[in-house]
């Protein structure tokens, strides 16, 4: 399955697969995003599966913003693999 992201307002779900074919996707559409608003919210709750790509572009993502100090949440439990990624580099840090 592709990854489909519909929005209103500030809220986007993301529906799909987030992987290698569709990063560039996903970020060329929320990346622009970004620089337009001072808070964005993204639901994971869609995402059936993910793999090291699609976590490597939502923390791109995260970093862009903390980077443009903005707001920016993840929410919904569909992207373990993301919140095992943040939950590593926490203990590391």
């Amino acid at each position: 399955m592709n990854l489909k992201i519909t929005y209103y307002n500030n809220y986007f779900k993301l529906k799909g697969v987030l992987d290698r074919k569709s990063v560039n996707f996903f970020f060329s559409e929320l990346s622009h995003i970004i620089d337009k608003v001072d808070s964005l919210t993204v639901s994971l709750e869609g995402i059936e599966r993910i793999d090291r790509h699609g976590v490597r572009a939502l923390a791109k993502l995260h970093n862009e913003a903390i980077s443009k100090n903005k707001q920016l949440s993840f929410v919904g439990i569909g992207a373990n693999g993301f919140y095992n990624h943040l939950k590593s580099r926490e203990a590391v840090a």
